[in-house]
């Protein structure tokens, strides 16, 4: 019996690899071996799946991201539905974070990711070691917490991305991305400059963000846009982590 459960190890692990390799085959077509191996290396910290971080977690996940550590505190509410893609029908007032998580690892097994169902505010700040990460991504919603994020992120030497306002927003094509203090028209944007500098924490290196041109219109929020603000945050932090590998790869 011992000697069964050694062999059918042995051929388990290697078909799990291989799955993994063919699942991202078309990623290391374009990127090249080096540039995947740079994102399965890679620790990065997500706080926020809602909206625009759902989308781009899933998006790094699927592209071959290897450790990603999701944080939220939410609950998957039923007016998450039209936009949010962890929500479904089935799993409203399960916790946002671990469903993501489960959603995560049903795409991508093998991938490292690790779930915190808590919120990140001054009272929990500290609990949170980000010298750890190559990379923070900040997809929160409220004002004084994200800005202390930003604040702790670049205070820690990590590379930071953040996404800004993605509500009362209908037109995707005016999507940008810029430096935080490059950033205009944005109403989060400016309301975070100032509690920044009132609070007497800036940041202390660049945070390259995603935002909209757009001028804001009535309420509510869109799949569309929160879409496409999430997989453009994901597409930055890939392209950091890869570009030097894909151009060598390219030439």
């Amino acid at each position: 019996m011992s000697d069964f459960i050694c062999i059918s190890i042995k051929i388990v692990v290697p078909l799990q690899r291989e799955l993994q390799y063919i699942m991202f085959t078309r990623t290391i077509q374009l990127i090249g071996e080096e540039g995947f191996a740079a994102l399965q290396r890679a620790r990065v910290i997500l706080f926020g799946v809602g909206g625009v971080g759902g989308w781009c977690a899933e998006t790094l996940l699927r592209t071959g991201l290897g450790h990603l550590t999701i944080v939220d505190f939410d609950k998957v509410d039923n007016t998450n539905r039209n936009r949010q893609v962890v929500a479904t029908a089935s799993n409203i007032g399960q916790s946002k974070v671990l469903e993501m998580q489960k959603r995560l690892l049903s795409i991508a097994p093998e991938a490292d990711v690790q779930a915190i169902d808590r919120q990140y505010n001054s009272e929990t700040a500290d609990s949170f070691d980000l010298s750890q990460y190559d990379i923070v991504i900040d997809a929160i919603d409220m004002v004084e917490c994200k800005a202390l994020l930003l604040y702790r992120a670049t205070q820690a030497g990590c590379r930071v991305y953040s996404s800004m306002g993605a509500g009362r927003k209908t037109d995707p094509q005016k999507i940008r991305t810029a430096e935080f203090w490059k950033v205009q028209g944005c109403p989060l944007a400016r309301a975070l400059r100032t509690r920044m500098k009132k609070a007497g924490q800036m940041p202390v290196s660049k945070i390259q963000c995603v935002y909209s041109e757009e001028i804001s219109g009535e309420q509510g929020t869109i799949a569309p846009v929160v879409g496409v603000f999430g997989m453009t945050l994901a597409s930055m932090v890939i392209n950091d982590l890869t570009l030097a590998h894909t151009n060598n790869n390219l030439v």
